[in-house]
Order: C-alpha cells, then structure tokens, then sequence
C-alpha cells in the first residue's frame, strides 16, 4: 500500500476555481511572479493565512480556503520541511517548475475543507464546502 501524507495549502477564489478545472486533481501552474508552490504541514496554519490572509485581500477575491490533499510520502521526501515562524508555521518549497511532477504524484482528489470569508466578499456562493464550514470574518471593531 503507498504510504502518503496529508497536506493543506490555503487558497484564493481563482485558484480554487482552477482547482476545480482541473477536477481536483492538482494545483494551477504558478504565475511569473511566483517562483514556488507552498503547501503547509498543518490545517491550522492553512486556516491561519486563509482567514487572515486571504479573507482580507482583494487579491484573493475576499475569501480563502483550506485544502487538504495526500501525496506520495516516498516521493515528497526531496523536499525538505521548513520552519517559516512558529512551530505552527511549517511548509515545503516547491520550485515552480517541478509542480507538474507534484501533481502527479497527489493521490485521490484535492479536498476543500473550510472557507473564511472576508467581509467585503462579493462572489458567487460556494457549493465545494459544506454550510458548517463556512465563516464569515468581521471587520474589527474601530
């Protein structure tokens, strides 16, 4: 039996939508500007930067989510885990360039765990994560 593990990684409104283009199968090449893939270690520091992160920014439709996704363990041991804060705030770096041969080696489909929503979201509502895990962040109080 192939031995896996779980990875998270938060997403934004488009590359969620990408997600699902790509039938859940793996994540969207990376933009010029982003010379590497991050998936996280842990769902709480994926929770962390998409509801912190991604709920507040623009950039990322006003929404954020939490994936989950196992990969062959064997394979994904060329990359080395690394410390980017906390304990809590552990990641790999994929080169941009090696995201296809990641892809290939995700086993069974990309799942979407939680979403936060930023309070200025306008999109369309969200069929891929079940009402409960559905949030709403509020602005702080001024």
């Amino acid at each position: 039996m192939l031995e896996t593990l779980t990875l998270y990684r938060p997403v934004g409104l488009k590359e969620a939508q990408l997600v699902w283009e790509l039938d859940r199968r793996g994540f969207p090449p990376r933009l010029p500007d982003q010379p590497f893939f991050y998936p996280v270690m842990s769902a709480d520091y994926a929770r962390q930067i998409a509801r912190d992160w991604n709920a507040p920014d623009a950039g990322s439709g006003h929404v954020g989510f939490v994936t989950a996704f196992d990969v062959d363990a064997p394979w994904l041991a060329r990359y080395p885990v690394r410390t980017v804060g906390a304990r809590l705030h552990q990641e790999l770096w994929v080169p941009a360039e090696e995201l296809a041969a990641f892809n290939d080696h995700i086993v069974g489909p990309v799942r979407f765990l939680e979403c936060w929503f930023g309070p200025d979201y306008q999109g369309p509502a969200i069929p891929w994560v079940p009402a409960e895990h559905q949030h709403v962040v509020t602005r702080p109080a001024p």
